[in-house]
């Protein structure tokens, strides 16, 4: 008698067998409904077809242009976020200040920001009309219309992602190992080379595939700023409306399926990210704490 109530508290549910497989059922029936079929239907849409037509519209002049874009603002945003993030997260993580609550705080700002209001907040201050528009004009710098207003609007929407990876990671881990190497006579730079990077390379690494993949796929911010000029500041998303729009599906969904194939990829990477970080905090936790983890 007192061993089904004893399992059932074991088990973290007193629902009914039936109940769990419904509500398992409602979530899946959830992903495939909203996830996997629009998914699906992207390449379905974009082979319609055939291979020709789908090449056909990758290889168009406005499709490489866009697609080039896109990477070179990627690869800007990115490696600008990798390292706000990695050292926002060490001060939060590490030590103790007086505005640690405002500066994390403003790490979460482009969570509860629009994107269309943060391109428009970057288009007064350099707009033709804005704070510094004059200035620009008269030494003819190009910020809104151009790739540097592209770049300035996807690091800002992208930037908290790294840096919210590291810190809940950076906190259970602790500084212990990082006090001990300083006795031991290493440096500042010693110390995060040989023991915090080991120690958070799987977040590391998470933090930047989302940033990526939110900066090729940003389309609100960047569509405030680009000016929408055809082969020139159209970022991949732009591109795909401006086909579709036109009534051109194929090449449309051609491009927009190198976005879903970046998703898919982030999902893999994620998942591998996870269980990396969750077996290496699980392995932290098992460890005494005068052992420091063996490098």
């Amino acid at each position: 008698m007192s061993r089904a109530p004893s399992s059932r508290a074991q088990a973290g549910t007193t629902e009914a067998r039936w109940v769990q497989w419904l509500l398992i059922g409602l979530a899946l029936a959830f992903l495939l409904l909203f996830l996997l079929l629009p998914l699906a239907a992207v390449f379905a849409e974009a082979l319609r077809q055939g291979w020709g037509a789908y090449l056909a519209g990758l290889q168009e002049p406005d499709a490489w242009a866009a697609i080039k874009l896109t990477l070179i603002t990627a690869l800007i945003a990115v490696p600008l976020n990798l390292v706000f993030g990695v050292a926002a997260a060490w001060c939060i993580a590490k030590y103790e200040f007086r505005g640690k609550a405002f500066l994390t705080t403003l790490i979460d700002l482009p969570f509860s920001i629009s994107p269309v209001v943060a391109g428009l907040m970057y288009v007064l201050v350099f707009g033709a009309n804005g704070w510094f528009g004059h200035w620009l004009a008269e030494h003819d710098i190009k910020i809104i219309f151009a790739v540097p207003g592209i770049v300035l609007a996807t690091v800002f929407v992208t930037f908290p992602f790294v840096a919210r990876e590291l810190i809940p990671l950076m906190q259970a881990q602790g500084n212990d190992e990082e006090q001990a190497a300083m006795v031991l006579g290493a440096n500042g730079w010693q110390t995060f080379w040989h023991v915090t990077l080991p120690n958070i390379k799987w977040g590391l690494l998470y933090g930047v595939i989302l940033c990526n993949a939110r900066a090729m796929g940003e389309f609100g911010a960047v569509s405030v700023v680009s000016g929408h000029i055809r082969g020139q500041t159209n970022t991949i998303p732009l591109h795909v409306e401006i086909l579709y729009n036109e009534y051109q599906s194929v090449a449309a969904f051609a491009c927009a399926s190198l976005l879903a194939l970046l998703a898919l990829v982030t999902l893999v990477i994620k998942t591998v990210a996870e269980w990396k970080t969750e077996q290496q905090l699980r392995a932290v936790s098992h460890l005494p704490p005068e052992r420091p983890t063996q490098s």
